[in-house]
């Protein structure tokens, strides 16, 4: 056998935290952006009897801060909303799937995965298409930019999960 047959385990994705490098400067946004991280954490790493709570928390809270999202970039004609608003169509999409998954089979491997796909998925997100409609936002309400102020700018917004 060579070595690369051999199966080369996978490591776990780093669980998704808060941390000042995340802040965009509109209040609003970062309060949900900072559940959002927390809730993908308990995702991460909640005990397979607890998911199913936190997939509906989690769920709870997607619909909310998507949708409030979405009526900011309806309300205010924020001109690139298609694309923002497909990614988080597809995230919900993606989030029914699981959840049936989950319901009907028990698949917390499958929770596990979506989660850490948000982790990955939610820092760029956050980075390009959510500063854009917090600058719009913060230009609307007080006719410039956000001013965004981090303690630890170098913080990542993953966290390695303990071994």
């Amino acid at each position: 056998m060579t070595p690369t047959d051999a199966h080369t385990p996978t490591l776990p994705q780093p669980t998704l935290q808060w941390s000042d490098a995340l802040l965009l400067g509109y209040p609003e946004m970062d309060a949900e952006h900072q559940e959002f991280a927390q809730l993908v954490g308990q995702l991460q790493t909640a005990p397979d009897a607890e998911l199913g709570q936190h997939l509906a928390a989690f769920e709870a809270h997607a619909r909310r801060h998507f949708g409030t999202e979405d009526a900011w970039m309806e309300d205010t004609g924020f001109p690139p909303r298609d694309c923002h608003q497909k990614e988080h169509a597809a995230v919900l999409q993606s989030l029914e799937e699981v959840q049936s998954l989950h319901a009907a089979f028990g698949r917390c491997d499958v929770v596990r995965s979506f989660a850490d796909e948000l982790a990955r998925w939610f820092p760029g997100h956050a980075d390009y298409l959510d500063s854009a409609l917090a600058a719009w936002m913060s230009k609307r309400r007080h006719g410039g930019r956000p001013v965004v102020l981090r303690r630890q700018a170098a913080t990542p917004h993953l966290t390695p999960l303990s071994p």
